[in-house]
Protein backbone atom coordinates (compact mmCIF):
# COMPACT_ATOMS: atom_id res chain seq x y z
CA UNK A 1 0.00 0.00 0.00
CA UNK A 2 1.17 3.69 -0.88
CA UNK A 3 2.01 5.85 1.84
CA UNK A 4 1.13 9.13 0.77
CA UNK A 5 2.79 10.96 2.83
CA UNK A 6 6.17 9.36 2.58
CA UNK A 7 7.66 11.85 0.02
CA UNK A 8 7.08 15.42 0.18
CA UNK A 9 7.16 18.63 -2.26
CA UNK A 10 10.90 20.31 -2.35
CA UNK A 11 11.26 23.86 -1.12
CA UNK A 12 12.94 24.73 -3.79
CA UNK A 13 11.82 28.41 -4.83
CA UNK A 14 13.26 31.55 -4.22
CA UNK A 15 11.83 34.78 -3.99
CA UNK A 16 13.90 35.88 -7.27
CA UNK A 17 12.81 32.71 -8.80
CA UNK A 18 8.90 32.97 -7.82
CA UNK A 19 9.14 36.65 -9.24
CA UNK A 20 9.82 35.32 -12.30
CA UNK A 21 7.43 32.54 -12.18
CA UNK A 22 4.60 34.66 -11.60
CA UNK A 23 5.74 37.33 -14.38
CA UNK A 24 5.78 34.37 -16.64
CA UNK A 25 2.53 33.11 -16.00
CA UNK A 26 1.19 36.90 -16.85
CA UNK A 27 3.69 38.11 -19.14
CA UNK A 28 2.66 35.45 -22.10
CA UNK A 29 0.50 34.15 -24.81
CA UNK A 30 -2.55 35.78 -23.37
CA UNK A 31 -0.89 39.41 -24.25
CA UNK A 32 0.88 38.35 -27.40
CA UNK A 33 -2.73 36.42 -28.41
CA UNK A 34 -4.76 38.82 -27.25
CA UNK A 35 -3.30 42.18 -27.43
CA UNK A 36 -5.08 43.01 -31.19
CA UNK A 37 -8.26 42.05 -30.16
CA UNK A 38 -8.22 44.32 -27.03
CA UNK A 39 -7.35 47.34 -29.85
CA UNK A 40 -10.18 46.41 -32.06
CA UNK A 41 -12.62 46.49 -29.06
CA UNK A 42 -10.54 49.91 -27.15
CA UNK A 43 -9.51 51.38 -30.25
CA UNK A 44 -6.76 54.25 -29.47
CA UNK A 45 -8.32 53.83 -25.91
CA UNK A 46 -6.70 50.05 -25.38
CA UNK A 47 -4.01 50.93 -22.90
CA UNK A 48 -6.38 52.32 -20.72
CA UNK A 49 -8.43 49.00 -20.95
CA UNK A 50 -5.07 47.25 -19.74
CA UNK A 51 -4.55 49.57 -17.21
CA UNK A 52 -8.02 49.02 -15.96
CA UNK A 53 -7.52 45.34 -16.18
CA UNK A 54 -3.87 45.94 -14.33
CA UNK A 55 -6.03 47.56 -11.34
CA UNK A 56 -8.61 44.65 -11.14
CA UNK A 57 -5.65 42.65 -10.76
CA UNK A 58 -3.47 44.80 -8.27
CA UNK A 59 -6.61 44.91 -5.70
CA UNK A 60 -7.22 41.10 -6.10
CA UNK A 61 -3.22 40.38 -5.31
CA UNK A 62 -3.67 41.90 -1.90
CA UNK A 63 -6.41 38.83 -0.87
CA UNK A 64 -4.48 36.24 -2.56
CA UNK A 65 -1.37 37.55 -0.45
CA UNK A 66 -2.42 37.59 2.98
CA UNK A 67 -4.88 34.29 2.20
CA UNK A 68 -1.34 32.75 0.87
CA UNK A 69 0.44 34.60 3.76
CA UNK A 70 -2.22 32.54 6.22
CA UNK A 71 -2.55 29.41 4.68
CA UNK A 72 0.82 28.18 2.71
CA UNK A 73 -0.82 25.09 1.24
CA UNK A 74 -1.21 23.31 -2.36
CA UNK A 75 -4.58 23.89 -3.77
CA UNK A 76 -5.30 26.92 -1.34
CA UNK A 77 -7.99 28.66 -2.41
CA UNK A 78 -9.97 25.86 -1.92
CA UNK A 79 -8.14 25.65 1.70
CA UNK A 80 -9.35 29.64 2.07
CA UNK A 81 -12.76 29.20 1.54
CA UNK A 82 -12.76 25.99 3.77
CA UNK A 83 -11.35 28.37 6.61
CA UNK A 84 -13.89 30.91 5.96
CA UNK A 85 -17.26 28.92 5.87
CA UNK A 86 -16.47 25.31 7.28
CA UNK A 87 -18.05 24.03 4.44
CA UNK A 88 -16.00 21.08 2.42
CA UNK A 89 -18.28 20.68 -0.20
CA UNK A 90 -18.06 24.47 -0.66
CA UNK A 91 -14.32 24.51 -0.31
CA UNK A 92 -14.59 21.32 -2.76
CA UNK A 93 -16.41 23.37 -5.18
CA UNK A 94 -13.78 26.29 -5.39
CA UNK A 95 -11.08 23.66 -6.01
CA UNK A 96 -12.62 21.92 -9.06
CA UNK A 97 -13.17 25.65 -10.43
CA UNK A 98 -9.58 26.87 -10.09
CA UNK A 99 -9.02 23.48 -11.79
CA UNK A 100 -11.60 24.28 -14.73
CA UNK A 101 -9.78 27.71 -14.92
CA UNK A 102 -6.28 26.25 -15.37
CA UNK A 103 -7.14 23.81 -17.61
CA UNK A 104 -9.24 25.66 -20.10
CA UNK A 105 -6.45 28.64 -19.55
CA UNK A 106 -4.06 26.00 -20.86
CA UNK A 107 -6.43 25.11 -23.35
CA UNK A 108 -6.59 28.44 -24.39
CA UNK A 109 -3.08 29.06 -25.21
CA UNK A 110 -2.48 25.58 -26.68
CA UNK A 111 -4.92 26.72 -29.39
CA UNK A 112 -3.29 29.75 -29.97
CA UNK A 113 0.16 28.09 -30.16
CA UNK A 114 -0.89 26.48 -33.30
CA UNK A 115 -2.15 29.60 -34.87
CA UNK A 116 0.96 30.83 -34.79
CA UNK A 117 2.64 28.31 -35.77
CA UNK A 118 0.21 27.83 -39.00
CA UNK A 119 1.72 31.70 -39.18
CA UNK A 120 5.41 30.03 -40.44
CA UNK A 121 4.19 26.55 -41.38
CA UNK A 122 1.36 24.66 -42.46
CA UNK A 123 0.10 22.53 -39.63
CA UNK A 124 -2.60 20.51 -39.35
CA UNK A 125 -4.74 22.37 -36.20
CA UNK A 126 -6.01 19.10 -34.37
CA UNK A 127 -2.24 17.10 -34.95
CA UNK A 128 -0.34 19.95 -33.68
CA UNK A 129 -2.23 20.05 -30.51
CA UNK A 130 -2.11 16.68 -29.29
CA UNK A 131 1.87 17.08 -29.78
CA UNK A 132 1.68 20.04 -28.27
CA UNK A 133 -0.45 19.08 -24.93
CA UNK A 134 1.26 16.30 -24.44
CA UNK A 135 4.91 17.35 -24.59
CA UNK A 136 3.68 20.08 -22.26
CA UNK A 137 2.29 17.38 -20.01
CA UNK A 138 5.53 15.21 -19.99
CA UNK A 139 7.66 18.07 -19.01
CA UNK A 140 5.23 19.17 -15.86
CA UNK A 141 5.91 15.66 -15.11
CA UNK A 142 9.75 15.59 -15.36
CA UNK A 143 9.98 17.84 -12.11
CA UNK A 144 8.85 20.80 -10.43
CA UNK A 145 12.84 21.89 -10.66
CA UNK A 146 12.74 21.32 -14.52
CA UNK A 147 9.54 22.84 -15.27
CA UNK A 148 10.23 26.40 -13.39
CA UNK A 149 13.49 26.25 -15.48
CA UNK A 150 11.93 26.02 -18.64
CA UNK A 151 9.37 28.76 -17.61
CA UNK A 152 12.06 31.30 -16.55
CA UNK A 153 14.07 30.82 -19.95
CA UNK A 154 10.71 31.54 -21.85
CA UNK A 155 9.94 34.52 -19.70
CA UNK A 156 13.12 36.42 -20.05
CA UNK A 157 12.85 35.91 -23.80
CA UNK A 158 9.24 37.01 -23.77
CA UNK A 159 9.65 40.03 -21.79
CA UNK A 160 13.05 40.76 -24.22
CA UNK A 161 10.63 40.92 -27.23
CA UNK A 162 7.86 43.12 -25.56
CA UNK A 163 11.18 45.79 -24.98
CA UNK A 164 12.65 44.65 -28.01
CA UNK A 165 9.22 46.56 -29.49
CA UNK A 166 9.30 49.30 -26.35
CA UNK A 167 12.97 50.59 -27.48
CA UNK A 168 12.69 49.95 -31.17
CA UNK A 169 9.33 51.86 -31.75
CA UNK A 170 10.10 54.30 -29.08
CA UNK A 171 10.30 57.39 -30.93
CA UNK A 172 6.44 56.71 -31.96
CA UNK A 173 5.27 57.53 -28.70
CA UNK A 174 6.22 61.47 -29.72
CA UNK A 175 2.96 61.13 -31.20
CA UNK A 176 1.23 60.83 -28.03
CA UNK A 177 0.60 64.76 -27.38
CA UNK A 178 -0.95 64.86 -30.88
CA UNK A 179 -3.22 62.31 -30.13
CA UNK A 180 -4.07 64.12 -26.98
CA UNK A 181 -4.73 67.36 -28.47
CA UNK A 182 -6.93 65.68 -31.39
CA UNK A 183 -8.50 63.64 -29.40
CA UNK A 184 -12.04 64.29 -30.74
CA UNK A 185 -10.59 62.84 -34.07
CA UNK A 186 -10.06 59.40 -32.88
CA UNK A 187 -13.12 59.60 -31.46
CA UNK A 188 -15.40 60.39 -33.75
CA UNK A 189 -18.28 58.93 -32.09
CA UNK A 190 -17.18 60.09 -28.57
CA UNK A 191 -14.89 58.26 -26.06
CA UNK A 192 -15.69 54.21 -26.24
CA UNK A 193 -16.52 53.89 -22.69
CA UNK A 194 -18.17 50.20 -23.44
CA UNK A 195 -15.43 49.48 -26.08
CA UNK A 196 -12.74 50.27 -23.19
CA UNK A 197 -14.64 48.00 -20.63
CA UNK A 198 -15.36 44.96 -23.02
CA UNK A 199 -11.59 45.29 -24.14
CA UNK A 200 -10.67 45.51 -19.95
CA UNK A 201 -12.72 42.39 -19.30
CA UNK A 202 -10.95 40.98 -22.48
CA UNK A 203 -7.15 42.04 -21.26
CA UNK A 204 -7.76 40.55 -17.97
CA UNK A 205 -7.24 37.15 -19.15
CA UNK A 206 -3.71 38.52 -19.97
CA UNK A 207 -3.06 39.12 -16.24
CA UNK A 208 -4.44 35.32 -15.53
CA UNK A 209 -1.92 33.96 -13.72
CA UNK A 210 -0.76 35.86 -10.37
CA UNK A 211 -2.99 33.79 -8.17
CA UNK A 212 -1.31 30.64 -9.55
CA UNK A 213 1.56 31.63 -7.69
CA UNK A 214 -0.09 30.36 -4.33
CA UNK A 215 -0.40 26.66 -5.41
CA UNK A 216 3.27 27.19 -5.25
CA UNK A 217 2.81 27.64 -1.69
CA UNK A 218 4.76 24.13 -0.43
CA UNK A 219 7.59 24.59 -2.68
CA UNK A 220 8.69 28.30 -1.89
CA UNK A 221 11.29 29.25 0.95
CA UNK A 222 10.24 31.15 3.45
CA UNK A 223 6.53 31.14 2.09
CA UNK A 224 4.91 33.49 4.36
CA UNK A 225 7.25 36.28 3.38
CA UNK A 226 8.13 35.25 -0.05
CA UNK A 227 5.45 34.98 -1.55
CA UNK A 228 3.12 37.98 -1.22
CA UNK A 229 6.30 40.27 -2.26
CA UNK A 230 6.54 38.33 -5.27
CA UNK A 231 2.59 38.00 -6.01
CA UNK A 232 2.89 42.13 -5.82
CA UNK A 233 5.74 42.95 -7.53
CA UNK A 234 4.88 40.46 -10.44
CA UNK A 235 1.34 42.07 -11.16
CA UNK A 236 3.22 46.04 -10.83
CA UNK A 237 5.42 44.91 -13.03
CA UNK A 238 2.82 43.36 -15.80
CA UNK A 239 0.85 45.59 -15.61
CA UNK A 240 3.18 48.80 -16.44
CA UNK A 241 4.59 46.58 -19.38
CA UNK A 242 1.67 46.05 -20.29
CA UNK A 243 0.09 49.59 -20.72
CA UNK A 244 3.61 51.20 -22.18
CA UNK A 245 3.52 48.55 -25.16
CA UNK A 246 -0.31 48.86 -25.70
CA UNK A 247 1.14 52.24 -26.10
CA UNK A 248 3.55 51.79 -28.46
CA UNK A 249 0.91 49.26 -30.33
CA UNK A 250 -1.65 52.04 -30.87
CA UNK A 251 1.00 54.70 -32.37
CA UNK A 252 2.66 52.44 -34.53
CA UNK A 253 -0.15 50.07 -36.31
CA UNK A 254 -3.99 51.54 -36.29
CA UNK A 255 -6.23 49.22 -34.24
CA UNK A 256 -8.14 47.80 -36.82
CA UNK A 257 -5.05 46.37 -38.42
CA UNK A 258 -4.23 45.44 -34.79
CA UNK A 259 -7.61 43.57 -34.32
CA UNK A 260 -7.09 41.61 -37.50
CA UNK A 261 -3.75 40.19 -37.05
CA UNK A 262 -3.32 36.81 -35.77
CA UNK A 263 -0.19 38.06 -34.55
CA UNK A 264 -0.38 41.49 -33.74
CA UNK A 265 3.21 41.65 -32.03
CA UNK A 266 4.78 40.83 -35.37
CA UNK A 267 2.60 43.01 -36.87
CA UNK A 268 4.23 46.05 -34.93
CA UNK A 269 7.70 44.62 -36.26
CA UNK A 270 7.25 43.34 -39.61
CA UNK A 271 9.43 46.67 -41.35
CA UNK A 272 12.24 45.61 -39.22
CA UNK A 273 12.21 43.09 -42.17
CA UNK A 274 11.27 39.20 -42.48
CA UNK A 275 14.14 37.38 -40.20
CA UNK A 276 12.91 40.06 -37.43
CA UNK A 277 8.91 38.97 -38.54
CA UNK A 278 9.58 35.39 -38.08
CA UNK A 279 11.55 35.89 -34.78
CA UNK A 280 8.69 37.28 -32.94
CA UNK A 281 5.93 34.51 -34.58
CA UNK A 282 8.51 32.05 -32.76
CA UNK A 283 8.70 33.97 -29.37
CA UNK A 284 4.76 33.86 -29.65
CA UNK A 285 4.81 30.56 -30.03
CA UNK A 286 6.93 30.02 -26.84
CA UNK A 287 5.09 32.38 -24.87
CA UNK A 288 1.73 30.58 -25.72
CA UNK A 289 3.90 27.42 -23.97
CA UNK A 290 5.14 29.08 -21.57
CA UNK A 291 1.77 30.19 -20.48
CA UNK A 292 -0.12 26.82 -21.04
CA UNK A 293 2.92 24.93 -19.32
CA UNK A 294 2.46 27.00 -16.45
CA UNK A 295 -0.97 26.61 -16.26
CA UNK A 296 -0.90 22.88 -16.29
CA UNK A 297 1.40 22.91 -13.64
CA UNK A 298 -1.00 24.72 -11.47
CA UNK A 299 -3.69 22.74 -12.57
CA UNK A 300 -1.90 19.60 -10.90
CA UNK A 301 -0.86 20.84 -7.66
CA UNK A 302 -4.56 22.43 -7.08
CA UNK A 303 -5.57 18.26 -7.83
CA UNK A 304 -2.80 17.12 -5.09
CA UNK A 305 -3.83 19.36 -2.88
CA UNK A 306 -7.45 18.58 -3.23
CA UNK A 307 -6.42 15.24 -3.08
CA UNK A 308 -4.96 15.20 0.17
CA UNK A 309 -8.17 16.94 1.66
CA UNK A 310 -9.81 13.64 0.37
CA UNK A 311 -12.22 16.46 -1.85
CA UNK A 312 -10.77 14.91 -4.53
CA UNK A 313 -9.46 10.86 -5.68
CA UNK A 314 -6.34 10.32 -3.38
CA UNK A 315 -4.99 8.64 -6.44
CA UNK A 316 -4.41 12.69 -7.66
CA UNK A 317 -1.99 13.30 -4.13
CA UNK A 318 0.49 10.81 -4.32
CA UNK A 319 4.15 12.04 -5.11
CA UNK A 320 6.26 10.41 -7.24
CA UNK A 321 9.71 9.40 -5.75
CA UNK A 322 11.76 9.91 -8.50
CA UNK A 323 10.21 13.06 -9.96
CA UNK A 324 9.16 14.44 -6.69
CA UNK A 325 6.11 15.59 -8.71
CA UNK A 326 2.37 14.39 -8.46
CA UNK A 327 2.37 12.39 -12.09
CA UNK A 328 -1.08 10.85 -12.16
CA UNK A 329 -2.68 14.74 -11.10
CA UNK A 330 -0.45 15.74 -14.07
CA UNK A 331 -1.63 13.18 -16.37
CA UNK A 332 -5.50 14.03 -15.41
CA UNK A 333 -5.20 17.28 -16.02
CA UNK A 334 -2.95 17.12 -19.61
CA UNK A 335 -6.13 15.19 -20.98
CA UNK A 336 -8.75 17.51 -20.28
CA UNK A 337 -6.47 20.21 -21.53
CA UNK A 338 -6.54 18.52 -24.57
CA UNK A 339 -9.74 17.57 -25.02
CA UNK A 340 -10.91 21.28 -24.27
CA UNK A 341 -8.14 22.34 -26.95
CA UNK A 342 -9.59 19.90 -29.81
CA UNK A 343 -12.97 20.99 -29.66
CA UNK A 344 -13.45 24.58 -28.70
CA UNK A 345 -12.60 28.11 -29.97
CA UNK A 346 -9.33 30.80 -29.05
CA UNK A 347 -12.23 33.24 -28.27
CA UNK A 348 -14.85 30.98 -26.47
CA UNK A 349 -12.49 29.50 -24.17
CA UNK A 350 -10.38 32.86 -23.10
CA UNK A 351 -13.97 34.39 -21.96
CA UNK A 352 -14.41 31.26 -20.43
CA UNK A 353 -11.52 31.00 -18.32
CA UNK A 354 -11.70 35.47 -17.23
CA UNK A 355 -15.44 35.05 -16.16
CA UNK A 356 -14.72 31.80 -14.12
CA UNK A 357 -11.59 33.34 -12.55
CA UNK A 358 -13.65 36.28 -11.62
CA UNK A 359 -16.02 34.48 -10.08
CA UNK A 360 -13.21 32.92 -7.88
CA UNK A 361 -12.12 36.10 -6.86
CA UNK A 362 -14.76 37.32 -5.81
CA UNK A 363 -15.90 33.83 -3.49
CA UNK A 364 -12.18 34.52 -1.91
CA UNK A 365 -12.62 38.19 -1.38
CA UNK A 366 -16.36 37.35 0.56
CA UNK A 367 -13.60 35.00 2.53
CA UNK A 368 -11.12 36.78 3.55
CA UNK A 369 -13.90 39.65 4.84
CA UNK A 370 -15.40 36.49 6.91
CA UNK A 371 -12.06 35.63 8.30
CA UNK A 372 -11.29 39.24 9.25
CA UNK A 373 -14.72 40.09 10.79
CA UNK A 374 -14.51 36.56 12.72
CA UNK A 375 -11.38 36.75 14.35
CA UNK A 376 -10.95 38.29 18.15
CA UNK A 377 -7.58 39.48 17.53
CA UNK A 378 -5.35 39.62 14.80
CA UNK A 379 -2.60 36.91 14.28
CA UNK A 380 0.93 37.38 14.07
CA UNK A 381 3.93 36.77 11.75
CA UNK A 382 1.30 37.07 8.55
CA UNK A 383 0.86 39.83 6.38
CA UNK A 384 -2.52 41.39 7.24
CA UNK A 385 -4.02 44.46 4.89
CA UNK A 386 -7.24 46.69 6.03
CA UNK A 387 -10.17 45.08 5.35
CA UNK A 388 -11.34 47.84 3.27
CA UNK A 389 -9.19 46.41 0.50
CA UNK A 390 -11.29 43.09 -0.12
CA UNK A 391 -14.47 44.79 -0.19
CA UNK A 392 -12.74 47.44 -2.71
CA UNK A 393 -11.89 44.20 -4.38
CA UNK A 394 -14.93 42.34 -4.23
CA UNK A 395 -17.11 45.28 -5.92
CA UNK A 396 -14.28 45.56 -8.73
CA UNK A 397 -15.09 41.94 -9.44
CA UNK A 398 -18.82 42.28 -9.19
CA UNK A 399 -18.99 45.31 -11.42
CA UNK A 400 -17.35 44.06 -14.40
CA UNK A 401 -19.21 40.58 -13.86
CA UNK A 402 -22.35 42.29 -14.38
CA UNK A 403 -20.98 44.31 -17.09
CA UNK A 404 -20.30 40.88 -19.05
CA UNK A 405 -23.57 39.48 -17.87
CA UNK A 406 -25.77 42.63 -19.28
CA UNK A 407 -23.31 43.83 -22.17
Amino acid sequence: MIDMNETQLKRSISLPVLFLYGLGTMVGGGFYALSGKVAGEAGMAAPLSFFIAGILAFLNVFTFSELASRYPVSAGEAKYVQEAFKSKWFSGIVGWLVILTGVVSAATLSVATIGFLQDLVSVPESIGIIILVVLMGLICAWGIGESVKVVLIITIIEVGALFYILFSKGENLSQIPDIITNINVHFTDGFPFIGVLAGAFLSFYAFIGFEDMVNMAEEVKNVKKTLPKAMIWAVISTTVLYVLISITMIVTVSPNELAIANAPLAKIIEKDGTLVTWFFIVISILTGLNGALVQIVMSSRVLYGLGKEKKAPQLFSVINKKTQTPIEATVFATAIVLVLALFFPLMGLAEATSFIILIVFTILNISLIWIKKQENETPKDIKIYPIWLPYLSLMACLGILFFKIFQ
